[in-house]
C-alpha cells in the first residue's frame, strides 16, 4: 500500500501525517491524530456524525480522502473549546437538553458552528436547512433548535456594539 505524507492544520496546530491513499479524513482524524470526537456513524455521508469544518465549511469527513486534506485546515469538535472554556454552542446544547446519547452531538455542533459563523441570527428555516445532513434519533430536534437560538443569543451578546468601549 502506498503512503502519502500530508501537511495540514488541525484545530490550529500544524500536523504532518503519513496516510494510505484510501484512508478517509475521518479515519485519519481518529486513528492517526487521536481525535475521536469525530464519530464514525455510517461511512456513507448520510448521518452527519463525522461532520468537521474543512477550510471553514462543514463536510462529512467520511466522504473525503485524507490525501485531499494536504495544505488545508480542519476544525473538529475538540477544537472548539478555547482556554478550557467550552464553546457557547456546546454550553447551549447542554443547557437546553439538546444532548441525549451524544453520538450525533459533535457533528451537530460543528454544523451549528458553521451556520452561526455565516449567519449570527438564523431563522427556523435556516437552522433546519443547516442541520438537514445531521441525523438524531434521540432528541426530536426541538431542543436542538432551542439550543441554536440560545447559542446565537449568547454569541451575539458577547459581541461589542459599534461605538462601545471594550476593556
Amino acid at each position: 500500500m502506498s503512503y502519502h505524507r500530508i501537511t495540514l492544520t488541525v484545530n490550529g496546530t500544524a500536523e504532518v501525517v503519513d496516510v494510505p491513499a484510501n484512508m478517509t479524513m475521518m479515519m485519519m482524524l481518529r486513528e492517526k491524530l487521536g481525535l475521536t470526537g469525530t464519530k464514525n456513524g455510517c461511512t456513507a455521508g448520510e448521518c452527519g456524525a463525522c461532520t468537521v469544518l474543512w477550510n471553514g465549511e462543514p463536510v462529512n469527513s467520511c466522504m473525503v480522502l485524507a490525501v485531499e486534506c494536504d495544505g488545508t485546515e480542519i476544525t473538529t469538535i475538540e477544537g472548539l473549546a478555547q482556554d478550557a472554556q467550552i464553546d457557547p454552542i456546546q454550553e447551549a446544547m447542554i443547557e437546553e437538553g439538546g444532548v441525549q446519547c451524544g453520538f450525533c452531538t459533535p457533528g451537530m455542533i460543528i454544523s451549528i458552528k458553521a451556520l452561526l459563523n455565516r449567519n449570527p441570527d438564523p431563522s427556523d428555516y435556516e437552522i433546519r436547512d443547516a442541520l438537514v445532513g445531521n441525523l438524531c434519533r434521540c432528541t426530536g430536534y426541538v431542543r436542538i433548535f432551542a439550543a441554536v437560538k440560545k447559542a446565537a443569543h449568547k454569541i451575539n451578546q458577547a459581541k461589542p456594539v459599534a461605538g462601545e468601549l471594550v476593556n
